[in-house]
């Protein structure tokens, strides 16, 4: 049996290489339970979707014993990092769906959930699917549930600012890559040549081929999207110049 010990050092590591790009994650994830505490109280019942190695969902149930979460993903990778940390929680369930199929809510116990949660992942879908996907959370969500995605939402009316973000980022970046942080091609790198995570990566780079940037969109783009799917109202709970974490109360 693989001591659990490994498992959470993957999970540290993922962090450390996602806060290489997005060095508010924590921020972003404290205002996001922030939301869900204050929408739907100390025992919400959240799906978080795209839930990658469960850094959500590890972060929720320290913060709120009293929540459970299902976690959604495809990564056979990340998946089993998030099965090897939090596994054992009773907590927690781990389903396996891919997004972009009509159908992936028939992979989930039943409904409906008090938040749906998720972060820096449907940028990978294309704008029609994750109007679809939309949709489907409105029926997923309970009446007064909520709905928060964190992503890559930058604004193009404000290039100046843009411009001068991606400076910082990339000297900041360069300085963090020299002291030996990983980024995203070399951390996948290091997950493949672990014997416990090698055969998982060879099935999620046949599944994803390679790395690209993905579909962005300015928040008032999901804030409109979201309204139309159903949501009673929706809004930017927080953001940086190129990061926002869009609300939606159903």
């Amino acid at each position: 049996m693989v001591d659990r010990h490994h498992w959470e050092q993957w999970q540290r590591s993922w962090d450390r290489q996602q806060e290489w790009y997005l060095p508010d994650r924590e921020e972003r994830f404290r205002v996001m339970l922030d939301v869900v505490e204050a929408v739907t109280g100390p025992a919400p019942r959240v799906l978080d979707l795209a839930c990658g190695t469960g850094s959500i969902t590890e972060r929720l149930l320290a913060r709120l014993p009293g929540a459970t979460s299902v976690g959604v993903d495809q990564d056979p990778a990340l998946m089993t990092i998030a099965r090897g940390v939090l596994g054992d929680d009773q907590r927690f369930t781990l389903v396996t769906a891919d997004l972009k199929d009509p159908g992936w809510a028939e992979a989930l116990p039943p409904g409906p959930f008090d938040a749906v949660v998720t972060a820096t992942a449907l940028h990978w879908l294309p704008g029609t699917a994750l109007v679809r996907l939309f949709a489907d959370l409105a029926g997923l969500v309970r009446p007064g549930g909520v709905f928060l995605n964190a992503d890559h939402m930058p604004d193009p009316e404000v290039p100046l600012l843009n411009a001068a973000e991606r400076t910082l980022r990339h000297g900041r970046q360069e300085r963090e890559k020299a002291d030996g942080v990983l980024d995203w091609e070399s951390w996948w790198l290091a997950a493949a040549a672990d014997p416990l995570l090698a055969e998982q990566v060879a099935v999620r780079n046949r599944l994803y081929g390679s790395h690209a940037d993905g579909e962005s969109h300015p928040a008032g783009w999901h804030v409109e999207r979201l309204r139309e799917a159903g949501f009673a109202e929706a809004g930017v709970a927080w953001r940086s110049v190129t990061d926002a974490l869009v609300a939606a109360v159903r």
